[in-house]
């Protein structure tokens, strides 16, 4: 167990690992009550040796760290990695590259949906993770012996589970279904965030450009001050209080005041100016401007049943493929497969997708295959061959 808390350490350390093919990557965050992650630990483990980091150390200069995952000849292995690449994404700007998620790689490899690293671990290394300390507060100092022996095996037996998944990828020639997954995590638009569009994440049911064009304005409002302020967004209002506003558009401070969870203090303070503002902003956006309501289409009446055979369809297809259900098609793919067949443009009917599920799918609802149970398993019936389908 090592703890680096000095740059001349850190620079040997990561001096060493230059010459290695990959390193694998963990690292230890709080975030209950700041907006940004507080990086705590950063561990990180090359062929020979393994580290924890710590990023809470005063003096410590993480630039040979960087440097390391700014080589592109170094493959950065993780484990759910998009987390740990928008803490990165925060602190410099850039992303490591090139990147490898074994959570992504095991999905593919039929380990199920979003499967954990402890079981990951467990299954491909033999080797069971002690989980007590996974809840710990890592920003307290000292760090108990037992807490960095947790972190850092994170990242030790990663690197066998990354070689064995590696291997299965190579061996069923399924190395290229990653790509397109990984190369979204390493796209840096994932992790920017834009005040002006994340009113799209809360919950509204609503028909009224207008209604959202000020929900715009006090979103983005109130993204801007949890950022400034460095606390979750719930700390500065809650998401039922901007959409009540967003509503009932209080003009001046007696309306507002009358908001539920927001109360008569804030509305006369500068929180009610600048809400109000915000408010007066949406109102003035011309019509043509206001957001467009992102409502679910109209699926045709009685398409239930044809989604549910649909899903069997995927849920038999991902055991015969051996992969998760969760990578192939969402809930929502299947909705739009069995509504508008080949019309609809979903991920479940592109590239290795298709393959697996898609162009089945596609059969079954024309009506030229269907679901038999044989032998205790859901096979494809091809009507056309009055026979089984080829590879189920």
């Amino acid at each position: 167990m090592t703890l680096i808390k000095d740059n001349a350490t850190l620079s040997e350390f990561c001096s060493r690992l230059k010459s290695t093919d990959y390193i694998t990557v963990d690292t230890e965050f709080m975030r209950e009550k700041t907006y940004w992650p507080i990086l705590c630990l950063i561990q990180v483990a090359g062929p020979d040796d393994a580290a924890a980091i710590d990023t809470l150390a005063e003096g410590l200069d993480l630039s040979p760290l960087y440097d390391l995952f700014d080589d592109t000849s170094i493959l950065k292995v993780f484990h759910a990695a998009r987390q740990d690449l928008e803490i990165f994404f925060h602190l410099t700007g850039r992303l490591p590259m090139p990147v490898f998620d074994t959570q992504v790689a095991a999905m593919v490899c039929g380990f199920g949906d979003s499967v954990g690293y402890e079981q990951l671990a467990s299954k491909l290394t033999k080797h069971r993770i002690d989980k007590s300390s996974r809840f710990t507060d890592w920003s307290l100092r000292p760090l108990k012996k037992k807490q960095l022996d947790y972190a850092i095996s994170d990242v030790v037996y990663l690197r066998p589970a990354y070689d064995k998944l590696r291997k299965r990828l190579h061996a069923n020639g399924r190395e290229s279904w990653t790509e397109e997954e990984m190369a979204t995590l390493t796209r840096a638009e994932t992790y920017r965030s834009d005040p002006r569009t994340v009113f799209r994440r809360i919950k509204c049911r609503t028909q009224s450009s207008r209604m959202l064009a000020v929900l715009r304005e006090l979103a983005a409002w109130r993204e801007a001050e949890a950022q400034r302020r460095d606390v979750p967004r719930n700390r500065v209002l809650r998401d039922e209080t901007l959409v009540e506003m967003a509503h009932h558009r209080p003009r001046d401070v007696k309306d507002l005041a009358r908001t539920r969870g927001l109360g008569s203090n804030l509305a006369n303070g500068r929180y009610g100016r600048e809400i109000l503002a915000a408010i007066e902003a949406g109102i003035a956006v011309p019509d043509q401007d206001c957001p467009t309501p992102q409502l679910k289409p109209d699926l045709p009446r009685g398409i239930g049943p044809v989604t549910d055979l649909l899903k069997v369809l995927l849920k038999a297809k991902c055991e015969q493929w051996d992969v998760a259900n969760k990578l192939v098609a969402s809930s929502a793919d299947i909705d739009q497969i069995a509504a508008f067949g080949e019309d609809c443009d979903v991920p479940a009917m592109r590239g290795w997708r298709r393959e697996v599920f898609g162009e089945e799918a596609l059969k079954v609802r024309r009506g030229d295959a269907g679901l038999v149970i044989n032998n205790g398993k859901v096979t494809i019936f091809d009507a056309e061959n009055n026979g089984e389908s080829a590879g189920s």
